[in-house]
């Protein structure tokens, strides 16, 4: 297994600078989209994403089993880029439509930690296969408003560093630009 975190702000190159470490790695390619078209201007987002991927990938579309996926998935000849993993630790936090409170304590739901936990045992088991992490660091700016905003940007910290501490090699980009944080050079 050689799995590697890809991270970044918006707009930062991550997405990108993951796809080419896909195509450059010669394995067969499948794309795991966690991302679910909630309004135009995500499905506008979704639309930018599937048109820059090779047609010879395969996409496999999972908004919370992210663990039940990449067992599917992950094979020695395959390597499996997962975009992202905030998009699907949004998807869990929400996956049973309640409504937080603006104040106070959030407590998340039962399936967003069994999930969590699931993503975290397989990467300390090992996966049978190369994978990609693509997610996005929310934590440099400033504190949210809002008791669930401000959980989304623990919860999306916390896991970016549970995955990076299990993976082999940790990538931060910024303006395009990658700087490996752990691990070897890509």
């Amino acid at each position: 297994m050689n799995a590697t975190l890809v991270f970044g702000g918006a707009r930062s190159g991550k997405s990108a600078y993951a796809e080419r470490l896909a195509r450059d790695s010669g394995k067969e390619v499948v794309y795991v989209a966690t991302s679910r078209a909630g309004d135009g201007e995500m499905a506008t987002r979704i639309a930018h994403h599937r048109e820059r991927r090779p047609a010879e990938w395969q996409t496999v579309e999972e908004e919370l089993a992210l663990a039940q996926v990449l067992r599917a998935w992950c094979a020695p000849q395959r390597l499996v880029l997962v975009d992202c993993l905030t998009l699907w630790l949004s998807n869990l936090m929400f996956c049973d439509g309640r409504a937080y409170p603006e104040v106070g304590a959030v407590e998340l739901p039962p399936r967003f930690h069994a999930e969590r936990a699931g993503l975290l045992d397989l990467l300390d088991e090992g996966l049978a296969g190369d994978a990609l992490f693509v997610s996005n660091e929310v934590g440099m700016g400033i504190v949210p408003w809002g008791a669930i905003s401000r959980s989304f940007a623990d919860e999306a910290g916390r896991l970016n560093q549970a995955v990076a501490a299990r993976v082999d090699r940790a990538v931060l980009v910024a303006a395009g630009l990658p700087l490996v944080l752990k691990g070897a050079p890509c």
